[in-house]
């Protein structure tokens, strides 16, 4: 197994929000990758400097945070041929990883505008070394900064930030620092590839928890009212859990439950309902076995909202 480390520079719009393009709003300019064996050696190094085709000129912020101008853009080589021997490279048999979980996602924006993305087939799990370094060393899923890990751990910075091959070394190196039980434990499943219909619809399970992504649904309401989406099914055994705390939001964005399962006892429950680019809405599951620290947080939760409401009422 190798492990791909990746991270991506991208440019947007120089003329403001209001003038980007729907499709990509950030347009790859960059991609730098690292190689790691099962021993997490560096084994080999990419990276591809990509010549822009939607935004003609960089932005002042982005040329001022990673040194590169238009001038230097346009020597780089064409998206699809920088994405294909990128691909080529990772080799047969590979997980992602990145800093954070938006690299994972604008690679398949990109690749969506130019035709790609079935060549990056669905559901793609990666590891999120920016959560996976929180676990490790807070306790808990953080968004330091690279820089912040970086710094706490002790590795030398003799490489500037804000360049992606860089970042990628910077990156794999925070990533030999991980256990990898943590790792393998702690996979993240990225959703921009997400099911349109029922068929498509995905179950996957984890050493310590189960993922599902539905189809689309016209409303938040409607997907909640899915009975695929509001089931709980315990993650290790999968069979039916009794809710003890039915479905609630404090925000209609997110929902929780606790259930019981008869024979691994509680299991907690979290959807997120999400909206695609078509404005449709699909629920993200993950259900889990809960601590009683997961429980009394659900359930505080829930006692927050009661009284937000209460109080509303007034």
């Amino acid at each position: 197994m190798n492990y791909v480390v990746f991270d991506l520079e991208w440019n947007q719009s120089p003329n403001g929000k209001q003038y980007s393009n729907p499709q990509m709003p950030f347009e790859i300019i960059e991609i730098g990758a690292v190689r790691l064996n099962d021993d997490f050696e560096v084994t080999d190094t990419f990276h591809r400097i990509i010549r822009p085709t939607v935004y003609h000129w960089i932005h002042n912020s982005i040329r001022d945070l990673i040194h590169v101008n238009y001038r230097d853009l346009k020597s780089g080589v064409p998206f699809t041929e920088a994405v294909m021997d990128f691909l080529d490279w990772c080799d047969y048999e590979y997980i992602f990883c990145t800093w954070g979980n938006q690299d994972v996602m604008e690679l398949q924006r990109n690749m969506k505008y130019y035709g790609m993305l079935h060549l990056l087939p669905a559901p793609v799990i990666y590891s999120n070394v920016q959560a996976l370094f929180g676990l490790q060393f807070e306790g808990e899923e953080t968004c330091r900064s690279l820089e912040h890990a970086t710094e706490f751990l002790n590795i030398d910075k003799e490489m500037d930030f804000h360049r992606a091959i860089n970042d990628a070394m910077f990156t794999a190196k925070i990533l030999s620092h991980i256990s990898f039980d943590l790792i393998r434990t702690h996979p993240t499943l990225d959703v921009y590839q997400h099911p349109e219909s029922k068929k498509e619809e995905i179950h996957l399970n984890f050493p310590l928890f189960s993922k599902y992504l539905s189809r689309e649904f016209v409303s938040r309401e409607k997907a909640m009212k899915d009975r695929e989406v509001n089931s709980t099914r315990c993650p290790v055994c999968g069979s039916s859990a009794r809710r003890t705390v039915r479905w609630f939001t404090p925000n209609n964005r997110i929902y929780y439950s606790v259930s019981r399962c008869a024979e691994h006892g509680s299991v907690g429950g979290k959807i997120r309902i999400r909206k695609s680019e078509d404005d449709l809405y699909f629920a993200d599951k993950t259900i889990y076995l809960a601590s009683e620290e997961d429980i009394s947080e659900i359930k505080s939760k829930r006692e927050a909202m009661k009284q937000q409401k209460k109080t509303s009422k007034k």
